[in-house]
């Protein structure tokens, strides 16, 4: 008689919250950065709209050498792992932004990636491993985001054309 053995690996995923936009959120750590700080003229704004979802909505100007509009989360330092992952309930308007992230909210540089979206509610999943480092839009030669922790997100919009745009956020999770 032979004997089989199998071995079953289960992985366990944990979750955290990042931030779970509703009527009761208080956004008012969420900043708007735009172009503006280097002469530009983007107007970017963030609200809680009359769903209870968070809304980065405004205009982008390549004006006076601008051309983005940005906002950004600080919070308590968060752990991570390797495979860790950023999972983000939105609702784009069909343009591209790009996620960024810092493991330190002093640094200079930030591990960004770019995502499309596709006009509809969708999750977009982020691998915290292929954000890569990235100052004033250059690619920094350091490798790619290997970090334990996370203190702060940012949505960006920057596509090199004046356009309208408008992301609406439900929640980001963290699951790793």
């Amino acid at each position: 008689m032979k004997l089989f053995i199998i071995s079953v690996i289960v992985l366990i995923m944990k979750s955290q919250l990042i931030f779970d936009f509703n009527f009761n959120s208080n956004i008012s750590s969420w900043k708007v950065v735009d172009d503006v700080v280097m002469g530009g003229r983007s107007n970017g704004k963030f609200k809680i709209d009359g769903d209870g979802n968070g809304v980065f909505s405004g205009d982008v100007s390549i004006e006076n050498n601008g051309g983005f509009s940005s906002v950004q989360y600080q919070f308590e330092k968060i752990n991570v792992t390797n495979g860790s992952k950023v999972i983000i309930r939105l609702k784009g308007d069909g343009k591209e932004y790009q996620f960024r992230i810092k493991n330190n909210r002093n640094n200079y540089y930030s591990y960004i990636i770019n995502f499309k979206t596709n006009g509809d509610w969708e999750n977009i999943i982020i691998n915290l491993k292929d954000l890569y480092p990235s100052f004033r839009g250059q690619t920094m030669n350091i490798p790619n985001f290997s970090g334990n922790s996370i203190e702060e997100i940012v949505f960006l919009i920057g596509n090199k054309k004046n356009e309208s745009f408008s992301l609406v956020l439900d929640k980001i999770d963290l699951e790793y």
